[in-house]
């Protein structure tokens, strides 16, 4: 690697590919110097973004080019895996791969196999941890402070619904690995990460209700679901919830996250977007962290500020640089990945197994049968 500057490939650089251009260029000593991306128009859109990056042809292009050191993979849901294997096979090299991982139960058991080989790191993108009024929440469930050893979790994602995508690949099951997939996994992911124990049953009700039912592709009628509920148990004892609304975005927060335990409860609100905030209505909400115990009882609110910059460089409420920072360190060999491979393979297998859940109105067992966690040790 040059011992001066990180230099970053992309594959894939649509929308949220835009959005890592934007918070790579704000870190110290990082320059992307190669773009996969088959768009034409999104193409333009980051090299704009990257003015000293050079458009690459193909993968292999990328990952062999001697000026790269790490790779971001933000390419449509369905591409993941492919592209993962195909690294893998060319030049292993740290790899930040967007959320979701893959997209199948096929695609899991692979790179649940190739983990073991892959002799580079492996960053899973859940934003979601590192959303400030996130982080705040998941230090108060882990350091017990004001609420004891949680055992309720609440996740309620209340948001717009599905943007314009290249070719609208994010309209169906087959290539998103559907909404709790999609959507959803980073929620998962948190849970996981909240309750620092595996899940053993997950239930899910949900529809396809109002969202995109008057569009119409070669593919059919859109089939992702826009809403649900979705209920997992965990080994520990611990339970949590998930709530998702794709057709809530009037909502003062997109999301908000509580947990309860014995002690009080604890809670972070989260604004959406600040691109979509009415300017009528003034500044965008601040995220907020609510502690309210039982003894004595009284709710402190408690505001919890995002960078300016941060904030202004992507949809996640300034997340996105903050995994980067991290990630970036890994790659300089000055810290450790956070979310591997097996997290984000453990949070697909969850939202697959809410998918066939809300599907057949079924619990789903995941310790063992075609959605055990076993698949990955």
């Amino acid at each position: 690697m040059s011992t001066t500057t990180t230099r970053y490939g992309i594959i894939g650089c649509g929308m949220m590919g835009q959005e890592h251009l934007r918070n790579i260029a704000l870190l110290p000593g990082a320059q992307v110097t190669r773009i996969f991306e088959p768009d034409a128009h999104m193409l333009a859109g980051s090299l704009a973004l990257a003015p000293g990056a050079q458009s690459a042809a193909s993968l292999a292009e990328v990952v062999m080019a001697q000026d790269v050191d790490c790779l971001l993979i933000a390419s449509p849901n369905f591409c993941h895996a492919d592209q993962l294997r195909e690294i893998a096979r060319l030049r292993p090299l740290p790899v930040l791969l967007e959320k979701p991982a893959c997209t199948s139960m096929d695609d899991v058991r692979s790179l649940a196999a190739l983990q073991a080989s892959y002799s580079a790191p492996i960053w899973v993108a859940m934003e979601y941890r590192y959303m400030p009024p996130v982080t705040a929440l998941a230090g108060e469930v882990h350091g017990q402070h004001n609420t004891g050893p949680v055992k309720m979790i609440t996740i309620r994602e209340h948001r717009f619904p599905f943007l314009v995508k290249v070719g609208d690949w994010n309209r169906f099951n087959r290539y998103t690995g559907g909404t709790l997939v999609e959507k959803c996994c980073h929620f998962f992911d948190l849970m996981r990460h909240l309750t620092q124990s595996e899940p053993v049953r997950v239930y899910a009700s949900a529809g396809v209700d109002h969202n995109h039912l008057d569009e119409r592709y070669p593919d059919g009628t859109p089939d992702i679901l826009d809403n649900a509920y979705v209920i997992v148990d965990f080994a520990s004892g611990q339970r949590a919830m998930l709530e998702l609304c794709m057709f809530a975005e009037g909502a003062r927060y997109q999301e908000e996250i509580s947990v309860v335990g014995p002690q009080g409860k604890a809670e972070c609100f989260v604004p959406g977007p600040g691109r979509f905030w009415p300017a009528h209505l003034g500044d965008a909400p601040v995220p907020k962290l609510v502690i309210s115990p039982r003894d004595p009882k009284g709710p402190r609110e408690l505001d919890v500020p995002v960078d300016p910059q941060a904030l202004a460089a992507g949809d996640h409420n300034g997340s996105t640089l903050y995994q980067h920072q991290k990630f970036n360190a890994v790659v300089r060999g000055q810290g450790q990945v956070e979310v591997g491979l097996r997290d984000g393979l453990s949070a697909v297998i969850m939202g697959l197994a809410a998918q066939e859940s809300a599907r057949t109105g079924q619990a789903i067992d995941l310790t063992q049968g075609a959605f055990s966690l076993k698949l990955l040790d």
